[in-house]
């Protein structure tokens, strides 16, 4: 009779993989112990969360003029914000690509660039416009214009650099210049990829710029945040559930539209 085999065993870390294993486990423990969240906060805070919701329902229908006209800025903010992003994009994910870009020079400081952009949170950057343009709409605009560069120019450089190789050495070998190669085979071949990341960039536009409002940057995060500091938390269920139309069309028809494209 044959014998059963044993199942398979773990195999034995090394001093080094323990030791990280080890500090992995006490930098999750230690960040929920700093973190402050614990059961009894959270059943002591149930009544609060039960009266604020008493307090937000029915929502009020007083003022939902000027919400939806706010809320129509927002979307605005979004899709200029986007459109400029995304623009400014393409000639950086060009720069980024290493077999695109002119220089490794180029590739380096373009990068650099993209991370900056994308590692400052579009809140710091609607603060630092607010400051440099004024409070309103086209801090928000710029703000979204430099968080969507961030995201999309990455993305834009990923996909270019993933395109076949043959079809450039092709047009290359037929004396073809460099613009010409992108704009003949590299963008036609990236454009799935580059229209799935634009669409997702106008999502995040969308809901990023409800927060943008918060600091003065136009929108209707300005109405939610006069309506919390006014404690009508009846205004604000009207804006919240507003917010919430808006994001889940904006999704739905991006989805819309990358089924019928890609």
């Amino acid at each position: 009779m044959a014998e059963h085999a044993l199942p398979s065993r773990f195999e034995r870390p090394s001093a080094l993989s323990f030791a990280l294993l080890v500090g992995t486990a006490a930098l999750v423990i230690s960040s929920f112990a700093a973190s402050g969240v614990s059961l009894e906060k959270l059943i002591r805070g149930l009544p609060a969360l039960g009266r604020l919701g008493a307090q937000m329902f029915p929502p009020s229908i007083e003022r939902l003029e000027p919400v939806l006209w706010s809320l129509l800025q927002t979307f605005q903010m979004a899709i200029a914000g986007t459109i400029l992003g995304l623009v400014i994009s393409l000639p950086l994910a060009i720069l980024a690509a290493p077999s695109l870009s002119p220089h490794p020079v180029f590739v380096w400081v373009t990068r650099g660039i993209v991370a900056l952009f994308r590692t400052v949170p579009d809140l710091v950057w609607a603060i630092v416009f607010v400051i440099a343009v004024g409070l309103g709409p086209a801090a928000g605009v710029l703000a979204l214009m430099v968080d969507t560069t961030g995201f999309a120019a990455r993305f834009f450089a990923e996909a270019m650099e993933e395109t076949e190789k043959g079809p450039r050495e092709a047009l290359s070998a037929l004396g073809a210049s460099r613009s010409g190669i992108i704009f003949s085979s590299v963008i036609p071949q990236a454009m799935p990829s580059m229209i799935n990341t634009s669409l997702f960039s106008l999502e995040k536009a969308t809901r990023g710029s409800v927060v943008l409002g918060l600091v003065g940057a136009g929108g209707i995060g300005i109405e939610l945040k006069v309506s919390l500091e006014m404690f009508d938390y009846d205004q604000a269920a009207t804006i919240i559930i507003a917010i919430f139309l808006l994001v889940l069309i904006v999704e739905r028809a991006s989805t819309w539209v990358r089924n019928r494209i890609l």
